[in-house]
């Protein structure tokens, strides 16, 4: 029965195993000190911003174990959400293909670029990428601000870093 249920797709969902994690990832990513004190600007184009840069911290935690098929859950809940809120925004099913790629394009160049900061712990590089990476408010000094967010998602990197695999996935203590 398992086999017709796995040909059927009436099992359960691989994905519920990381959606405690990626929930956390969005709620990290509206923590309101991004906002104000880092100038991100509060629009779905920052808000994405942060939401990719802090997927990519814990992306990059979740290969280092070796949870590469965990990491594959994570973008495609990435995906998953993404394709929601441009649904929401009125994308027709025409154009959402092409959009959610480009999203996963993005994705993958900003984890390429996130990868090697935070694995050197590499505060300049890392708050270069963010400074490239990042929308900000007009009068925001986007020096100042990519330093600290680095400190943050170095400080968020080094939390992940401290968990042990399953505490990751189960998220709960992950802050």
């Amino acid at each position: 029965m398992s086999f017709l249920s796995r040909l059927l797709g009436t099992g359960p969902d691989p994905r519920e195993t990381v959606r405690p994690l990626w929930h956390k990832v969005v709620e990290l990513a509206r923590e309101p000190q991004f906002y104000s004190a880092h100038m991100v600007a509060d629009t779905v184009a920052g808000r994405f911003d942060m939401i990719t840069a802090i997927l990519c911290a814990v992306m990059v935690r979740v290969e280092a174990s070796d949870m590469r098929a965990e990491s594959a859950l994570l973008a495609e809940l990435f995906v998953e959400d993404m394709d929601g809120q441009l649904r929401q925004f009125g994308v027709n099913d025409v154009v959402i293909g092409k959009r959610v790629g480009k999203l996963m394009s993005v994705l993958g160049g900003r984890l390429g670029a996130y990868r090697g900061a935070f694995s050197n712990k590499d505060h300049a590089k890392l708050s270069d990428t963010i400074a490239r990476n990042t929308t900000f408010s007009e009068d925001a000094d986007e020096a100042s601000c990519s330093a600290g967010i680095a400190n943050d998602l170095l400080a968020l990197s080094e939390r992940l870093n401290s968990l042990d695999d399953k505490a990751l996935l189960n998220a709960s203590a992950v802050k």
